[in-house]
């Protein structure tokens, strides 16, 4: 939303506390996020987020304009959101810390190639026009945008196709405004501080 310029109030909530979830309950059915909320309408799971906001909102830049290549980034896209638990399990995210080679394993690295690869394959087939997957920032980059942070909390060695792509992500404005909200967070999650 930031990235396509919609207004929006954000709601923070520190998870992993006892409250966390009840807190969150009071805008989410699931007690999870994200959500969002919309007029009298209530998304709470990121696919359908996106799919929402590109039906709400339908002049902004969400997915390809493509056929083809929006197909891809759907697939690219449910396939983020639904898999590589191996890398989300051993490499948590938190954009505070810098831990280079804290818990890789031959199934994160798997995941890892896997990430890269349909990195290579996106920049090549449907990049030309801007340094995203598919050229121009779209939902697609939303959705890779927590490994990339991954990749460089983790210190993950990257081919110089995804690492040109992590940098577009790392450097685009919402994600610089995303890092300096984290470092201002008052707290810590003991979890998440992996050594």
């Amino acid at each position: 939303m930031k990235a396509s310029g919609l207004a929006f109030r954000e709601t923070v909530i520190c998870l992993d506390q006892p409250d966390t979830t009840e807190k969150i309950k009071v805008y989410s059915p699931t007690g999870r996020v994200p959500v969002l909320r919309h007029g009298d309408v209530t998304v709470w799971d990121s696919l359908a987020i996106l799919e929402y906001l590109h039906d709400a909102f339908p002049g902004k830049h969400w997915w390809p304009a493509d056929r083809a290549a929006r197909a891809v980034a759907r697939s690219i896209s449910a396939e983020m959101h639904s898999g590589f638990v191996n890398l989300r399990t051993n490499m948590t995210m938190n954009v505070r810390k810098s831990l280079p080679g804290v818990g890789r394993n031959e199934l994160v690295d798997l995941d890892i190639a896997r990430i890269t690869a349909i990195w290579n394959e996106c920049r090549s087939k449907f990049g030309p026009g801007g340094p995203f997957l598919f050229g121009a920032f779209t939902n697609a980059d939303a959705m890779y945008a927590p490994v990339v942070t991954r990749f460089k909390t983790y210190g993950v060695a990257l081919d110089p196709i995804s690492q040109a792509y992590a940098d577009a992500v790392l450097t685009h404005p919402a994600m610089r405004e995303w890092y300096i909200s984290a470092a201002g967070e008052p707290w810590v999650i003991a979890k998440y501080e992996m050594k």
